[in-house]
């Protein structure tokens, strides 16, 4: 007889449908999934042989697509030497390996590389750095970190503190000293008669004003994304915007830290999008991308001499049992090689420009798809009721859930957030594997086609116009 409380394991495999009826998992929206068979390349398969195109990146991780044979073979090695060494007992070669890979890659100054398990990890260890290299310089009253809002940068405590969407901080709120925040540079809501250069310096200021109302002996460090992830949908700020926040940080003596958790390892058509401005942060919050899925893999990197600045007082009081896993930096090590030598940098910036000209292109067609933005492979298009003044589709349409849920139907993975406060607002994140091919592209863009027709003529909303 089983015991009832461990199922037998002579129990018959179950069907798609019974499996989430039976399911101990429990994830946000509890929406109802296929089990996953296998993933190759940009595509997926569930258990009953239906294909998808993952035109998120599952999302905005699989920077070098599924299964890729030279990743495999690189942690099969690893496997075969160790999977585990406490990284107080021993160096592995894998996660020095990557160490120096990184460095190499990061702007100049920036080579003290420090390894997590994920985003919420490595931003987490930012904040940190941030805080005992102001204690040991004999900076002690400084402890705020500026934000922007819209913006996320993970999901533990400390992450959540410096979010910007009451979504996600709301609940625990009362757990977390939340810190102040900054409008995000959503100039394209913006009705005025300043040119996009004016609006990214008078964003830009919001940074100082805010510094000055806090006290600048308070505030210890900026944090943004250089663009946007998910909370602003690969939200871009004018080019005036960054070298302005730069200078308002050495002003003040503040710390910049960028959050490239998304838009790193290539993503946008540099390695860093912070490359795109020639803009030097002082400390670098990556992960998603930098092992592309194939393990949990975060990383910080940060100026030599904060880090130096740390050892009188016995280094960074900050650690986890996973890092510099040598089975995940392995892989991560794996998967930089293949983001340098097939270039896939550079074509994340030409094949995100013929994606991003076809999303430009359904404007012409569906009055209300109100902007498309983004850079290289990291794009997102919105959806409003009216463009001229960028009002949001009524929220009871529900476009950010089932515009999605007729991409998936469809074979596309697409995702989504609202846009305007988590309440209102929809825009969709378009942001394929980099190796993606023209005829991906096509792919794509036929299935949005068809899912924005059908989802469009349900919603009452004029379609097909050209």
């Amino acid at each position: 007889m089983a015991h009832p409380f461990k199922p037998s394991l002579q129990t018959p495999p179950m069907s798609q449908a019974e499996t989430i009826a039976a399911s101990n998992l429990f994830y946000l929206g509890n929406l109802k999934r296929p089990r996953l068979d296998r993933a190759e390349g940009v595509y997926l398969w569930d258990t009953d042989g239906k294909r998808y195109l993952d035109a998120s990146s599952g999302p905005m991780v699989s920077n070098i697509g599924h299964s890729n044979p030279r990743v495999l073979a690189a942690m099969k090695r690893q496997m075969d030497r160790s999977t585990f060494g406490y990284r107080l007992h021993f160096v592995n070669e894998a996660a020095e390996e990557l160490a120096t890979l990184t460095a190499s890659l990061m702007p100049a100054g920036l080579d003290r590389i420090f390894f997590a398990s994920g985003g919420s990890e490595a931003v987490e260890s930012c904040l940190k750095l941030a805080r005992q290299y102001a204690w040991v310089t004999n900076r002690k009253d400084r402890w705020k970190v500026i934000s922007l809002r819209p913006s996320y940068h993970g999901g533990t405590l400390g992450a959540v503190a410096v979010t910007g969407m009451d979504l996600f901080v709301e609940p625990f709120a009362a757990m977390i000293r939340e810190m102040p925040k900054i409008p995000a540079a959503r100039c394209y809501l913006d009705r005025d008669e300043l040119t996009d250069h004016q609006r990214g310096l008078r964003y830009a200021e919001m940074l100082r004003e805010e510094i000055l109302r806090q006290g600048p002996e308070s505030v210890l460090a900026f944090i943004m994304e250089p663009v946007g992830g998910a909370s602003t949908g690969a939200l871009v700020a004018p080019d005036s915007y960054y070298p302005r926040i730069r200078e308002i940080c050495d002003e003040f003596g503040i710390l910049l830290i960028v959050d490239e958790v998304m838009s790193g390892a290539g993503r946008t058509g540099r390695f860093l999008a912070v490359e795109h401005w020639n803009l030097r942060p002082d400390i670098i919050a990556m992960a998603k991308g930098f092992a592309a899925g194939y393990a949990p893999l975060g990383v910080m990197a940060a100026r030599r001499d904060m880090v130096e600045a740390l050892n009188p007082a016995g280094g960074f009081a900050h650690g986890y049992t996973y890092a510099g896993n040598p089975l995940a930096c392995a892989a991560g090590l794996a998967v930089i090689r293949e983001v340098v030598d097939q270039g896939l940098v550079d074509r994340a910036a030409t094949q995100g420009a013929k994606l991003k000209a076809g999303l430009a292109k359904l404007m012409d067609r569906y009055e209300w798809i109100g902007d498309v933005r983004g850079k290289g492979l990291l794009l997102a298009f919105e959806l409003v009721r009216d463009r001229e003044t960028m009002e949001p589709l009524p929220a009871g349409l529900n476009a950010h859930v089932e515009l999605v849920e007729e991409a998936y139907r469809r074979g596309l993975i697409i995702y989504s957030r609202r846009t305007r406060g988590g309440k209102v607002g929809d825009h969709f994140m378009v942001c394929p594997p980099l190796i993606v091919e023209d005829t991906h592209i096509d792919e794509i863009m036929q299935t949005l086609v068809a899912s924005l027709d059908a989802w469009g003529a349900r919603a009452g909303l004029p379609c097909g116009r050209s």
